[in-house]
């Protein structure tokens, strides 16, 4: 498998985890059960997804870069 093909389902697979992590931090709001671990659990998918997304927002980039 091509390494740009793996990291976009790594993102993919990330955003579903993402978008998971913040229904259960606003279920425990709701019912008030407010526990730290809850608020941190959607944090790091989010970094991941920042990191994967920031490589996916280059490749065009540097593919223009190295051509030249």
């Amino acid at each position: 498998m091509n390494w740009n093909v793996w990291i976009r389902q790594v993102h993919r697979w990330l955003s579903i985890g993402f978008t998971l992590a913040v229904i259960i931090n606003v279920l425990a709001m709701g019912l008030e059960k407010q526990a730290i671990w809850i608020g941190l659990l959607a944090l790091f998918p989010l970094i991941l997804l920042l990191l994967s997304g920031l490589y996916l927002f280059a490749l065009p980039y540097a593919a223009k870069w190295r051509s030249s």
